[in-house]
């Protein structure tokens, strides 16, 4: 891997990045890509490093992606649900977090309901924290696996993301996804276009760097991708949406919706996915579909990441490696 001093000890939030972090661990993502592609998926590269997912809100693709990406780098994963944890006897995070860290993991990968847990463990805690998810506030890894989709998408095309537009459509109040896509994608000089019902806008999105639209056909004509978010489907039992047959009416994107748009234009999903809903089925089976793409990415990016902060303290000079380990 490129000589690279990766100057973080924790992954909580893509705004904590700077542009060319970003370039590197996306480069980094492309070289285990590779990997991935090979008939034996392994390398020894964290060989002996101890990885605790730690998971206290159901997750199948992010908690699996990240299991894999641990296991092809030949780290040992251990799997903690807040079912088979002590947060269900009554037991505090950080107690919790304690006693994970006195079992000297180098990485703790955790999701949680509460916005500010992953942070708040990595101000308690000397080894690495990953945030894979932390109430509605955060979620870097998808918005890296995300910008990796697209970036390989356009390359291929011989074309760079800085200056194309994407669109995000869906529940934006209550998505941790969107909310660290816009920071992300706009960082990276992509121009961001947010639709919602107007129950599922959050308050002070004039101030995000995005711009909002009130009409869907407007907001999809020109677009170079477009991402669809998950409806939690209580909100429609909490007042903040009509009736499911309604919303598809008005908020799918389906493919004469997608013909508004750059011709080409990929179409994105971090799933699971409400077919008929958020995205009409022929669209997500169709070419212009990245959401499996998706999928792959996150292993390669998941890799990256926990191979970064797994070898952090191997790529600093003698003295600034012993002071991180004391």
């Amino acid at each position: 891997m490129e000589s690279f001093i990766w100057p973080h000890k924790d992954l909580l939030d893509v705004d904590d990045l700077t542009v060319q972090e970003v370039g590197y661990l996306l480069d980094t993502a492309e070289q285990f890509q590779e990997v991935n592609s090979r008939p034996v998926k392994k390398v020894p590269t964290l060989r002996g490093k101890g990885i605790i997912l730690f998971f206290a809100e159901n997750s199948t693709r992010t908690k699996t992606s990240f299991d894999m990406a641990g296991k092809r780098l030949s780290a040992d994963t251990f799997s903690l649900a807040k079912s088979g944890s002590s947060l269900n006897k009554g037991e505090s995070l950080k107690d919790t977090a304690l006693t994970l860290e006195a079992m000297r993991p180098d990485v703790i990968v955790i999701r949680h309901s509460s916005s500010g847990a992953a942070r708040f463990l990595a101000e308690r805690l000397d080894c690495s924290i990953v945030n894979a998810g932390d109430g509605w506030h955060a979620h870097p890894t998808q918005a890296l696996l995300d910008a990796f989709s697209l970036r390989r998408h356009w390359r291929a095309q011989g074309q760079d993301m800085a200056g194309k537009s994407l669109l995000i459509v869906g529940d934006v109040a209550h998505s941790r996804v969107a909310r660290s896509n816009i920071k992300l994608m706009a960082a990276l000089g992509l121009s961001v276009r947010i639709f919602a019902p107007r129950t599922l806008l959050p308050m002070g999105v004039e101030h995000w760097p995005a711009q909002v639209y009130d009409n869907l056909e407007k907001a999809v004509s020109g677009v170079d991708a477009v991402m669809c978010l998950r409806l939690q489907l209580e909100r429609q039992a909490a007042g903040l949406l009509p009736d499911l047959s309604e919303y598809a009416a008005r908020f799918c994107i389906t493919l004469r919706l997608m013909n508004l748009a750059v011709p080409g234009a990929p179409i994105m999903h971090p799933g699971p996915m409400n077919r008929g809903l958020e995205v009409a089925s022929d669209l997500a089976d169709s070419p212009a579909s990245l959401v499996l793409d998706q999928v792959n990415s996150g292993v390669a990016v998941r890799m990256a990441i926990l191979y970064i902060l797994g070898t952090r303290n191997e790529h600093l000079p003698a003295g600034q490696a012993e002071a991180a380990r004391n």
